[in-house]
């Protein structure tokens, strides 16, 4: 009998491959999650701090990191 993966291809609903931009700001949330920052807010500095800068070049904002996480999830 064959063992199947039982874990899913994160990727598997991309249409596309990632961009640059996605895999830093990916990357990134990944080190904020395991430093134990799960609050928006925490994200917001987090991202503030170390980078990647939004798409505007602006500081990120609650709603800034919102609507861009909404954004990339189409």
């Amino acid at each position: 009998m064959q063992a199947t993966d039982r874990y899913l291809d994160p990727n598997q609903a991309r249409t596309r491959p990632a961009t640059s931009y996605e895999d830093l700001l990916g990357d990134a949330l990944e080190r904020a999650f395991a430093m134990g920052i799960h609050d928006l807010d925490g994200l917001v500095e987090y991202l503030n701090r170390t980078g990647p800068v939004s798409p505007s070049g602006k500081p990120w904002t609650p709603d800034s990191y919102q609507v861009e996480i909404k954004t990339l999830a189409q």
